[in-house]
């Protein structure tokens, strides 16, 4: 019995000089997480696209091409000047006529001479057609007398009658040869006067030609707007038409644009696709004119993206129309175009817990202020 009073003794002792070590330590409490909040307003982002600048109406002025002409060049007289603003209809530019109007004088002289041949040829057919005509009744006039004398047979000799009945032969034969040369005589006749008709025609075609190409080196505007010229090559060089230049047909001499309605064509990356929607409002700033904005909307995007041969990007081409005219705008300056896209919400970050789990439990039960978190070892609460 005295070791066992000793040991309880020795057991109270230890428990009133360490009353925290024969404390029982609370489970550990798992903390639970905190309801989400509401999500922040979702932030927008900018799709930037870079483009130039279009005319909605425009029309290209091209070097005119002249009939018959072997590749050389035509010499400019007169062009109006860069940036003015025509009407439909107004001279814009004149090359020199001179060599078409030599070639027109030409072709009228060879014109109106076979006029004349073809007149005269057919007053000759007129001619000879009325002598076949006239052989050929004395022939039959002959063949009638031939045969009258042959009803005096019974009252001649037989010799007179032998030679009336010889001419009357001679007569009909003449008659029905009249007839058949009659006839191949008007064929070559009508052959050769159509021949003679289709080269006045030809002629006439040449003539018509040459005073259209007369037509065509004075240039007119075909729709009203502003001149703006184009680079061609003059003088082993590249530069602004000037009159006196020799330049060659086909190359494109000026453009003529309406100024108040212009547009952007861009070409969109297939991942910012998703902005293009027909009415998409956007911004346009001009790379030459920073300070300048102007508003435009979506105007047509295509439907399919495309890319180049050989390479694995694909893009959308669209077109922004300008809602606003400016007269800084010009045909192909370079613009950017920029588009405010709703970006997808993200979530706030959560508040400090502040809850703590029953063990055992989902239910949660708020924490007093200044306990010690869950785990922490006893005693470390402030």
């Amino acid at each position: 019995m005295r070791p066992l009073k000793a040991s309880l003794c020795v057991l109270l002792s230890s428990c009133a000089l360490f009353p925290t070590a024969c404390t029982r330590p609370s489970p550990p409490v798992a903390q639970a997480a905190a309801p989400a909040q509401a999500d922040a307003p979702a932030a927008a982002r900018e799709v930037r696209i870079s483009g130039t600048i279009q005319a909605v109406r425009s029309s290209k002025v091209l070097i005119p091409a002249i009939y018959g002409s072997t590749g050389g060049a035509l010499t400019l007289t007169h062009l109006i000047p860069n940036g003015s603003s025509v009407k439909e209809g107004d001279l814009i530019a004149t090359f020199d006529p001179t060599q078409q109007m030599d070639s027109a004088r030409d072709a009228q002289a060879k014109f109106d001479d076979l006029t004349h041949q073809v007149d005269q040829k057919r007053a000759q057919n007129n001619a000879d057609a009325a002598k076949r005509d006239s052989d050929f009744k004395q022939a039959e006039a002959d063949l009638a007398k031939a045969r009258i004398e042959l009803k005096k047979g019974p009252l001649l000799s037989e010799i007179d009658r032998l030679k009336n009945e010889e001419k009357a032969g001679i007569a009909g034969a003449h008659v029905e040869s009249l007839k058949k040369s009659n006839a191949l005589h008007d064929n070559a006749d009508g052959a050769a006067l159509r021949i003679l008709e289709l080269q006045r025609d030809r002629q006439k075609v040449m003539l018509e030609r040459t005073q259209n190409n007369i037509n065509l080196l004075t240039i007119k505007a075909s729709i009203a707007g502003m001149v703006a010229h184009q680079n061609v090559f003059r003088a082993n060089t590249l530069g602004h038409p000037q009159e006196g230049d020799q330049l060659y047909r086909g190359q494109a001499l000026l453009s003529i644009f309406d100024p108040t309605e212009m547009a952007v064509i861009c070409s969109v990356g297939e991942p910012d696709g998703i902005a293009l929607a027909r009415g998409t409002r956007a911004t346009v700033r001009l790379d030459a004119y920073p300070d300048l904005v102007l508003p435009a909307h979506l105007e047509f995007a295509s439907p399919v993206a495309s890319s180049a041969l050989g390479s694995p990007i694909k893009n959308f081409s669209a077109v922004f129309h300008l809602d606003k005219s400016d007269p800084h705008l010009l045909p192909d300056l370079s613009a950017a175009v920029v588009i405010s896209v709703g970006q997808a919400s993200r979530p706030v970050p959560s508040a400090p817990d502040t809850t703590a789990a029953v063990p055992g439990t989902t239910a949660a039960i708020p924490r007093p202020a200044g306990a010690a978190p869950a785990g922490s070892p006893p005693g470390a609460a402030k």
